[in-house]
């Protein structure tokens, strides 16, 4: 027989992996919107304030299953958990918004040859982490969760090579702005994913671990 509380933490898990999809998408249509120079902005400002409502409604429901029903041990850490991955499926919204205002203001990556092949290759990984992120969670899987670490490394060297061409880059254009601003949204992306990651390991195992 099934308690409350379990039907409490499947509507709270249903929630959030909507949340996960949404945050995924809106991730992904910032970044191609940017890297084809496509407005999006009106559309992931949307997504973005859809990302922010839902996080109140698994704040507020996270409250309500440890209000009513005192959870501990295994119950209290998925709760727990779940409210710290809201947050950061949030931020991959916040973070979408500043791609596509930092579009508007600056431009896109196809007027920055210099950098384009750098942003391509860090823009795929970011996205990459964001959907394993989604999926580890999705399966649960704290192995999966713990992968990400190898590609956020992989992200902070991407991040490293682009500062390096940076200080060689032609002075006073406006690409050197929108990328420089980009490419750290997507950095933040990626330690978000990791941060993501960390909280299902530690669903999954009871152990904490740090993947950055």
């Amino acid at each position: 027989m099934s308690r409350l509380l379990d039907r409490g933490l499947e509507q709270l898990t249903t929630i959030l992996l909507r949340m996960g999809d949404m945050a995924e998408k809106t991730i992904r249509i910032a970044v191609t919107g940017f890297m084809n120079d496509t407005e999006v902005s009106e559309e992931i400002r949307e997504l973005s304030e859809a990302l922010l409502a839902m996080t109140v409604s698994v704040e507020d429901k996270a409250f309500e299953l440890m209000v009513k029903y005192q959870p501990v041990a295994s119950d209290l850490r998925i709760i727990n958990s779940y409210m710290k991955i809201a947050y950061d499926f949030e931020r991959y919204g916040r973070y979408a918004l500043d791609i596509t205002l930092t579009q508007q203001r600056f431009g896109a990556s196809q007027k920055c040859a210099y950098s384009r092949d750098l942003m391509e290759k860090m823009s795929e990984k970011a996205v990459l982490m964001v959907h394993t992120s989604v999926e580890a969670l999705r399966s649960n899987d704290g192995e999966m969760a713990k992968s990400l670490a190898t590609t956020e490394n992989e992200v902070d060297v991407i991040y490293s090579d682009y500062l390096d061409k940076l200080s060689k880059a032609p002075p006073g254009t406006k690409c050197i702005v929108s990328t420089a601003l980009v490419v750290k949204y997507l950095e933040r992306i990626a330690d978000h994913a990791t941060y993501v990651g960390e909280s299902i390991y530690y669903i999954a195992t009871g152990q904490k671990i740090l993947l950055r």
